[in-house]
């Protein structure tokens, strides 16, 4: 009981240094717990969800299709249930815009895709319809309420009888934009009257576990020769789901990545200052042992400190963590995705980690420390170390130079290499927190370069995607004021490399489409030729793809009879987001395989002509969507608002990492050289003149640390940056010469607050208490 009672004397009295340290620990358990969070609730969420509502396993499109052909088809091995569905696209005018709405119809007791519904009920009648409950937020609608709808020309009345989500469009678009897009869902009832017919265009297929989706969609198109057949797409490459799995996959590796990164570094501070704090406190080690206290006692009554430590960092971090960083989550959850009911709660046992972590390593520098004075006798322990032989050091030895020297400097040089190790040690947690700084503020520059490349690589004012089975070659004609167009098209495929199999996207257009910009890791331009592809930086780095290799690529759509071709790669291209393969109709025609673009790409003579053109597109019968330039500006900003959180925390939290840091061992510093500086106040030194030597010597040691911290970040920022790339998406390399400079500066910012927090303990130094001789 004693000596625990002295363990919280001795917090008390420094409990600066105390706080500092379990700050460090709070930053650790801040990250841990509020990213294994999100990608813990996340993942559990979404499979249940997907489970629970049955997404489909296969969409499959027609012009049209009957009942009792859907039934015909329902006889391929492996599939469970066939649903047919008719989907068509609508618009609801408000003042000044129209919102497009896509409307499914929804079978009885259908049992594939099931709405969650948040209120009231499914459609009973020709009249009533059922809307996404987000899309009713933004315009205020209830159910009970009316809504006019026009598709196909015609208008209709629905009174809303309900609100509800639906798995398969969790994501709507990029920026999940409520206001101007919803989803709603109509009775059977409704087909006839707007399809002219009852038929379906779409049919959801439910696979049977253990088959395997793409052959099954091969022998659905082999049955459909007969039939109007369009196009398929399977569970894996239909947009809200793929899009929710890239978001699991990047969140579980900064789960990993970040409080990996912070845990290693909180771990080395810690080890440091606590080896330091039991040196610094040998002569009671000493007094202990003379009162009699066994050595075991001893050694844990110190191993409690970096306990009481992690204990309060950890709890700190968790509460930190359920105010801050949940709260936040559920928001950026809310804003990029739609899944109702999800819940992001902490864990209990999410505390544990970094709580083992910090303990762990605190003990063991205790005891690495303390095995050492144990070993010594009592009165030995309570004796100060004798002093070092002072030899003379390299720059004595330079004629002329030493003896001009003012005296402070002569102090600091030699405390400096007499205490090597010291210096070196203190040397060590600065240019650990530099790295981080720089590792901080180079990924939050990444990311605002991916933001800002939306707009370097895409140039037009208007890209119209037209309905399935429309080809924009023959579907549509241009308005005036159109300066450029370029159709494109894209395809679903997958990369083979050995044994490697990885989907992605191929991007058909002109050779002379001048409103998709190419760059290289230089940022320097490249073109699209008729002789190759051009393949995605993060494709090209999994796969150790090179320019002019010969890549393997199977056309996944069963359209293009899932061709299998060998492409060579023309050029490397830097594709931060969506990442896509991009070849020219020529070159794709030079394998047999036909050109059928799906989209235009529109660019206007002049500004003033760019709402007639669009009001053009839009009431065309043929136009599915429409995005404009405001539209790739939201996604930009999207992108910075959904992932900007989490690295602003990385820089806060490296900040308070190297100001904890910084603190702790210039604390200790000041406790170990109480002998020397209460010296110099018998001396005559004057206060400032004592702050002024342990400032220089602390910038001194800060200067060389961050010398040294410069090699070793890139290096670690390059293993940030490598660990948070995938195929999926591309980390740019934004480390420069400003950002190295920032937060070098910040290094010594940090140095002189710590310098002005801890003057107090100078002044408070008592001369004749420090100088006393051990009785």
């Amino acid at each position: 009981m004693t000596l625990f009672l002295k363990l919280l004397r001795d917090i008390k009295g420094s409990a600066g240094q105390f706080l500092s340290l379990a700050l460090v620990v709070a930053v650790g358990a801040f990250f841990y717990t509020g990213l294994v969070t999100l990608s813990d609730n996340l993942n559990a969420y979404t499979k249940a969800y997907v489970s629970k509502h049955n997404l489909s396993d296969l969409n499959v499109y027609f012009s049209q299709i009957s009942k009792q052909e859907v039934a015909g088809l329902s006889e391929v091995e492996g599939i469970n249930k066939l649903e047919g569905r008719y989907t068509f696209d609508a618009t609801e005018a408000f003042d000044g815009y129209n919102a497009a709405l896509k409307v499914h119809s929804i079978p009885p007791n259908h049992e594939i895709n099931t709405l969650a519904m948040m209120e009231g009920s499914l459609p009973s009648g020709r009249g009533e319809i059922v809307i996404d409950s987000r899309y009713a937020m933004e315009h205020q609608y209830r159910v009970g309420d009316e809504i006019q709808l026009r598709a196909n020309g015609k208008e209709w009345g629905f009174t809303i009888s309900g609100l509800g989500e639906n798995v398969e469009h969790a994501k709507k678009n990029d920026i999940q934009d409520h206001k101007n897009h919803g989803i709603a869902y109509v009775g059977e009832e409704m087909i006839p009257e707007v399809a002219g017919g009852f038929f379906y265009n779409e049919i959801l297929v439910d696979v049977k576990e253990g088959y395997n989706t793409d052959k099954i969609g091969e022998s659905i198109e082999e049955k459909s020769k007969q039939l109007p057949y369009l196009s398929q797409e399977s569970k894996e490459r239909s947009f809200s789901y793929s899009r929710i799995q890239a978001t699991l996959h990047n969140n579980s590796l900064m789960s990993k990545v970040i409080p990996l990164v912070l845990f290693l570094i909180e771990a080395i501070i810690l080890f440091l200052a606590m080896s330091r704090m039991i040196d610094s406190q040998r002569s009671q080690v000493g007094v202990m042992k003379a009162v009699g206290v066994k050595n075991s006692s001893i050694m844990l009554h110190y191993m409690g400190y970096p306990v009481l430590v992690g204990l309060a960092g950890s709890i700190l971090g968790y509460v930190m963590s359920a105010t801050v960083f949940v709260p936040f989550i559920a928001v950026s959850n809310a804003r990029s995705y739609t899944l109702p009911g999800i819940e992001f709660s902490l864990s209990y046992y999410s505390i544990l980690p970094p709580l083992l972590v910090s303990s762990v390593f605190g003990m063991l520098a205790c005891y690495l420390s303390g095995r050492t004075i144990l070993k010594e006798r009592a009165a030995q322990a309570m004796r100060p170390r004798p002093p070092k032989a002072m030899k003379r050091i390299l720059l004595e030895r330079i004629p002329g130079f030493w003896g001009r020297m003012p005296y402070s400097y002569k102090l600091i040089l030699r405390n400096i290499f007499l205490n090597k190790q010291k210096a070196l040690a203190s040397s060590v947690g600065v240019a650990v927190s530099t790295v981080l700084l720089i590792t901080a503020f180079g990924t939050q520059a990444s990311l605002q370069k991916v933001a800002n490349q939306f707009q370097q690589v895409y140039t037009y004012d208007l890209r119209v995607d037209f309905k399935k089975g429309e080809s924009a070659n023959t579907a549509i004609s241009l308005p005036d004021g159109v300066k450029n167009s370029f159709l494109l098209s894209t395809l679903p495929i997958e990369l083979k490399q050995g044994n490697q199999t990885e989907k992605a996207s191929l991007v058909v257009t002109e050779k002379e489409n001048s409103l998709i910009h190419f760059f290289d890791e230089k940022d320097n331009a490249i073109s699209l030729e008729t002789n190759g592809v051009l393949v995605p930086k993060s494709y090209a780095d999994h796969y150790n793809i090179s320019e002019g290799d010969l890549v393997t690529i199977l056309f996944a759509a069963p359209e293009l009879r899932n061709k299998t071709v060998e492409m060579k790669v023309l050029n490397i291209s830097t594709q931060y987001s969506s990442p896509s393969f991009y070849i020219t109709p020529a070159y794709l025609e030079s394998f047999g395989l036909d050109y059928n673009p799906t989209s235009l790409l529109v660019e206007a003579d002049q500004a003033a002509a760019l709402p007639s053109i669009r009001g053009y597109f839009e009431q065309h019968p043929h136009v599915d969507t429409i995005a404009d330039k405001t539209d790739l500006r939201k996604e930009a900003r999207y992108i910075l608002q959904q992932n900007s959180f989490v690295f602003i925390m990385f820089i806060i939290c490296s900040v308070v990492l190297s100001f904890g840091a910084i603190y702790t061992i210039s604390s200790i510093n000041i406790y170990e050289r109480n002998r020397e500086l209460a010296t110099l106040k018998v001396l005559g030194y004057q206060k400032n003149k004592i702050n002024r030597l342990i400032f220089f010597e602390n910038i001194i040691i800060t200067t060389f640390a961050v010398l040294v911290a410069l090699p070793v970040s890139g290096y670690v920022y390059t293993l940030v940056v490598k660990a948070l790339s995938s195929t999926h998406q591309q980390i740019p390399d934004q480390l420069n010469v400003l950002i190295i400079s920032l937060s070098a500066l910040l290094a010594f910012a940090l140095t002189i607050l710590s310098n002005l927090l801890l003057r107090r303990k100078v002044t408070g130094i008592h001369m004749i208490e420090a100088l006393k001789s051990v009785e």
